[in-house]
């Protein structure tokens, strides 16, 4: 009898032990899983960091930057950012080749640039998801639209700001057009129109 409880206890012991184990095996695959489906996500998302830190970063390594200018209030603005900046030919392109920044125009955010500071000295708190005064930095770099996308060259220094809403080929032209340094043989509209019509898009929509 006592060799049968035995046997038992052994059996219980066992049993306990493999349902242990069961259960950390499913709770490790679970934890991949998860880990996995963030690491997706992460990779169909644009690395998006402040202005400051785009420009600390240019020093370390010379990249283009690519700011997206926006406003809380502003629909083409929402629109750019759900269908053209989650587009995962968009999102490698400009992680590989550009410091991507994001700058609510209308923001209380204080910003460095070229050594002088830029703030939004008329904001009013209760006006943030609605039509506020407009930061000075976004008088600076000549935003007079939303959304703009304003590109800078490895030196920080603004090349162009382009306005309006864009799907994914139609910012792909602007994304290689300043990325491949093409922009500084386009003198004229001419130039640019004939750039627009032989241009191949790639990106998918």
């Amino acid at each position: 009898m006592h060799q049968l409880r035995c046997i038992f206890c052994k059996f219980g012991i066992t049993f306990a032990t493999n349902h242990i184990m069961k259960k950390t095996v499913l709770f490790i695959a679970v934890v991949l899983m998860v880990s996995v489906a963030a690491t997706a996500q992460m990779a169909n998302e644009i690395n998006w960091m402040t202005l400051e830190e785009a420009l600390a970063a240019q020093k370390k390594k010379p990249k283009k930057i690519m700011m997206d200018v926006y406003t809380n209030w502003c629909g083409p603005c929402k629109m750019l950012d759900k269908n053209t900046f989650h587009n995962q030919d968009v999102v490698s392109y400009v992680n590989k080749h550009f410091y991507a920044v994001k700058f609510n125009a209308e923001g209380n955010s204080e910003v460095t640039y070229k050594g002088e500071s830029y703030a939004n000295p008329n904001y009013k708190e209760e006006l943030k998801n609605r039509r506020n005064s407009v930061h000075q930095l976004s008088r600076k770099l000549g935003v007079r639209a939303y959304p703009t996308i304003v590109y800078f060259d490895e030196k920080g220094d603004v090349i162009q700001p382009i306005s309006g809403y864009m799907k994914p080929q139609q910012i792909e032209l602007y994304l290689k057009l300043f990325q491949t340094d093409d922009y500084k043989n386009i003198k004229t509209q001419q130039e640019f129109n004939d750039y627009y019509k032989s241009f191949k898009a790639e990106f998918q929509e």
